[in-house]
Order: C-alpha cells, then structure tokens, then sequence
C-alpha cells in the first residue's frame, strides 16, 4: 500500500511538472511600452494592441481626473503642451519604471492656440514635447537593448515647410487662424516630426535604438475643427481616410515587426517603406534645414 502511495505521488508529481513546464510554458518577458495620447485615436488602438499582447503599458495621459494603475497597465499624467509637464513626467517614469523597451510618440493635436511656454500649440505638442521626452527616456531605452521609438507624423508633412523666420518671431512653424492656415501650420508640425526623426537616426546609428514613422488617419485628431466644418468632411473622411484599427496598424509593424534594424529613420506607410519630406524640398537645401533644425528646437526646449 505505501509503495502504491508512493508511485501515486511521484506520478502525480511528475505530471504537476509536466504541466508547469510544457504544457504551460514559460511565460514571455513581456516589454514595457510608453504611448502618448493613448486616449484617443491611434494611440488608444495602440496602446489595447499592446497590452493584449502582455506588454507592460504607460498611459501617458493629459487627463488628472482619471487614476488607473495594474501590473500590466499605468496611467500617467503628461500634457504635452508644458515643458514642465514633460520632464515631471520623465523623472517620475526614470524613478518608477525599471525599464523601457519601446516610446511611441503618438500625441498630436490639430488647432490653433499657445502652448504654457508661449509656443504655437501644434508646434509645442506635437513636436516639441516629443523632443525632451524622447532625450529623457534615452537612458531606460538603452539599457533594453534593441529598444525602438515611433514618432507618428502624417502624410500630410508632404505639404509641409519649415519658416525659420516665423520660427523666431513667434515660437510656431506657422500663424493664422483660416481654415488654411491651420491645416498649413499642422502639415509644418508634421514635418518637423520627420526631420527629428530622420536627424535623430543618424545621430544615434551606432546604437540600438530604432526609429520609424507611420502615416496618419481618420482619428479623433479633428476633434478640435468647427463642428460644421466637421460635419461637411465627415463623408469625406469616412470614404477615404483608414479608421484608427487600421491606422494604428502601421505603428504596430514599427513596433513588432523583426528585422527592421537595416531601415531605422525610414518613414512608413500601410506597413511599408515610404519616401519622406516634401517635395519641395531638394537634397542641399533639406540637409541645410535639418542642421539648423536641430539648433533651433535645442533653444526653443530650453526655454
């Protein structure tokens, strides 16, 4: 009898460790990932993706009337119209996470207004609040390795160009409050992405960091656009714009995708290789624009 007690639990034992470690498996290091403006839009899409997939998910979130915080999903505050904003949020994330694998800058805002700092407020969120982010979370993205970081712009930087002079006098890529002049200003936005990134790359090739683009969609993006004017583009978005599913497609392949090492800086679009900046540009004068570029936005997000 005890000899059959003994056979029953060595069994049974067996079969407990069996299940444990085949059956079950082992449990895949799930990545930590920081999305801004996961709110709404691509950035929410994103941001769900992600965290079905287990990943460990930031929430960074304009928002101080919400709290939520789980082991796999945190909720922190970032507006990314105030500097100030910006590096409270870096140094909370540098003394509260152990780690960063992958910074999708994903927040976008399209109207008119000034940012906290004086900036022109498509300028400072959409762009310069990305570039202090960006070079505070560096220290976690290079202790993960083979890290990434997604700049989301737009295919609307096509249409884009970078007045230095404007730049100067007035801290945005451009002014006027037409239905014109915004969407100008946002496509300048736009491509000041594309030339951070680009630049960005080159500057930091030798190390693992990893930078992408992907186009944009019919989001929640317009929710700042006159309600009348909205409704008369509605039927225009719908027909051919993506929704923010599909859109949010092509920063999930930036993000996932294996074997993209080779084309870090490179600007995508329905999951493939576009051509970036506008085309107005030629190859002297944009090199020339992306130095002074640089220089430029140093200042401004120091002020």
């Amino acid at each position: 009898m005890a000899t059959f007690l003994l056979v029953v639990c060595v069994v049974v034992g067996i079969a407990f460790i069996y299940h444990g470690v085949v059956v079950k498996g082992q449990r895949c290091k799930s990545k930590t990932v920081n999305v801004t403006g996961s709110n709404t839009g691509i950035g929410k899409m994103t941001a769900l993706d992600l965290a079905r997939r287990g990943a460990r998910v930031i929430l960074a979130w304009r928002s101080k009337q919400l709290r939520l915080r789980s082991n796999e999903v945190v909720l922190m505050h970032l507006d990314l119209g105030s500097l100030k904003s910006v590096r409270s949020f870096g140094e909370t994330f540098l003394k509260t996470e152990r780690r960063l694998d992958l910074l999708i800058n994903n927040a976008g805002i399209y109207m008119p207004g000034t940012t906290e700092d004086g900036l022109g407020m498509m300028f400072g969120v959409n762009h310069i609040g990305h570039f202090p982010l960006t070079n505070l979370l560096l220290y976690h993205l290079n202790k993960c390795g083979q890290s990434r970081v997604v700049n989301v712009a737009s295919v609307g930087h096509i249409f884009g160009t970078i007045d230095f002079n404007c730049l100067n006098s007035h801290k945005e890529v451009g002014v006027g409050d037409s239905f014109m002049d915004v969407f100008k200003t946002y496509c300048n936005s736009k491509l000041c992405n594309v030339l951070f990134n680009h630049e960005l790359a080159k500057i930091l090739h030798s190390t693992n960091y990893l930078f992408f683009f992907s186009g944009a969609i019919n989001s929640e993006l317009t929710r700042g656009i006159n309600k009348v004017a909205m409704m008369l583009m509605k039927p225009f978005f719908m027909f051919f714009l993506k929704n923010s599913v599909a859109g949010s497609q092509s920063t999930l392949h930036c993000v996932l995708q294996e074997g993209l090492e080779p084309l870090s800086g490179c600007y995508f679009s329905n999951c493939t290789v576009r051509r970036a900046w506008s085309p107005s540009l030629d190859a002297t004068s944009l090199n020339q624009i992306k130095s002074n570029f640089i220089c430029h936005i140093h200042m401004v997000s120091r002020c």
